[in-house]
């Protein structure tokens, strides 16, 4: 497979419009709460009888400060005796749902997200995690993907170890930006030789993967800081890069108010660094996954890309396209046979429903057989760059370009523009059209329209 990166500034330009990350087709957006817990119960009902491996998703929202920039869902605060009910409560979730899922059902991938999932000590991580083991098969032989983001300011060679003991064998790291300034223009105060040590720790512990969280488009950032944070983590060669934009957004996210908006690179200067990281991440022998993620040749994700393997779901890239995804605390979106879910996002709400042996779901949305189609052809594009009309057919018995005729249109502009090269076997997006993948995979969804402004810009 070709993973190559062409950067086209004229398109661009062009071409550089809010829209969906595709993290799940339909966005989340078009989860309501109509969708109940009893829809919910029918659709793992419906999955055991297929049966098939598991991922499991905790949420874990705390965090000792905030980084202004941050648009996730957390919970602020230096006192770690907050974190004890919440643990209380999603130990009670997790023997509620594991209930209800077939225990032959292995779970091949794990992940702790947030948040700062390292908030919590080692014994309240212990509990978590044997709690877990209780109710859900996970795997013993360490042949499970089971990661976990970490914050390097809450993370010592100790902490690491702890980690690897508990079955982790990928980790995560938000590094962001080492320039000292553009740190406390968002109030995030970490030092390379807090980074370099978990990343070596790592490592030297067995971890299988590691990766760092970079973004581009902070305040005061320049090419050249940028660069120089760039060069200094390809010495110590992580397994992957993933490099966001950074979308403001201060009418959603309050935290965002604090940033200065005048100390805000201009859109000139934050495609200079997008381009600069395509250039040094390639040269250095990293290959563009998509959607701002890097990785080694070797490593699982680039693999299952070149194989045809790669999925996407609320996390973000996956080798486990073959896996429901089961969400486990407050604000988490899981994926249960033809459904999408998620938990109420408030602590009491959470705590309230718990103690009446309920499944605390907020939202949820079942698909139906267009959405499905849409997804896999959305999934196709943004994960392998290409789309085979007749794997969508077989799939779903369609013919493909009479089922999108106003589609096929539309992506005439796009071949025009040299996105895309279309035929009458297959769509495959050019080099110059993988920066602007969700563009492409903008023209196949059909709840647009009427949200496009509720979503970041592309680039």
């Amino acid at each position: 497979m070709d993973q190559t990166l062409q950067f086209d500034r004229a398109l661009i330009d062009k071409y550089d419009k809010a829209g969906p990350r595709y993290t799940s087709y339909p966005t989340a957006l078009e989860l309501h709460e109509g969708f109940t817990e009893a829809h919910y119960r029918q659709h793992i009902a419906e999955s055991n009888a297929k049966g098939g491996p598991l991922s499991l998703y905790f949420h874990i929202p705390f965090c000792d400060t905030v980084c202004f920039y941050c648009a996730c869902n957390k919970i602020v605060t230096k006192n770690r005796q907050h974190a004890e009910p919440y643990l209380a409560n999603l130990i009670k979730e997790i023997v509620l749902q594991g209930d209800l899922f077939d225990k032959t059902r292995v779970v091949n991938q794990l992940h702790w997200g947030g948040g700062t999932p390292t908030f919590l000590n080692y014994a309240q991580m212990q509990a978590l995690m044997t709690a877990t083991r209780e109710h859900f098969a996970l795997k013993n032989d360490d042949s499970g993907e089971y990661s976990i983001e970490v914050d390097p300011r809450e993370t010592n060679l100790h902490t690491i170890e702890q980690l690897r003991r508990l079955g982790f064998n990928r980790i995560s790291l938000g590094v962001q930006d080492f320039d000292h300034t553009v740190q406390k223009a968002v109030n995030r105060l970490q030092s390379e030789t807090q980074t370099f040590a978990v990343l070596k720790a790592a490592c030297g512990e067995g971890f299988r993967s590691t990766n760092v969280d970079l973004i581009y488009g902070l305040p005061k950032q320049t090419l050249a800081s940028f660069a120089a944070t760039l060069d200094k983590l390809i010495d110590v060669a992580p397994d992957r890069f993933s490099v966001f934009n950074y979308a403001h957004l201060p009418e959603r996210f309050k935290t965002q108010r604090q940033i200065n908006e005048t100390e805000l690179p201009s859109a000139d200067a934050k495609l200079a660094i997008l381009q600069m990281v395509g250039d040094k991440l390639t040269a250095a022998g990293y290959v563009y996954i998509g959607m701002d993620h890097f990785a080694k040749p070797d490593d699982e994700l680039a693999v299952a890309q070149r194989k045809g393997h790669l999925y996407r779901n609320f996390q973000g890239y996956s080798t486990h396209s073959d896996c429901d995804l089961v969400g486990l605390g407050i604000t988490s979106i899981g994926r249960v046979g033809g459904a999408y879910i998620q938990n109420v996002k408030n602590l009491n709400e959470y705590e309230e429903i718990l103690s009446r042996n309920q499944l605390p779901v907020f939202k949820g949305f079942e698909l139906d057989e267009d959405d499905k189609i849409r997804r896999d052809v959305i999934n196709q594009l943004i994960c392998h760059f290409h789309l085979d009309f007749s794997r969508i057919e077989q799939n779903h018995k369609i013919d493909f370009k009479h089922y999108f005729a106003e589609e096929m249109i539309a992506l005439g502009a796009m071949q025009t523009d040299g996105l895309v090269k279309v035929d009458s076997a297959s769509i495959q997006v050019n080099p110059a059209g993988r920066l602007l993948i969700r563009n492409t995979c903008m023209v196949f969804d059909k709840y647009l329209s009427c949200k496009q402004q509720k979503f970041s810009k592309v680039i």
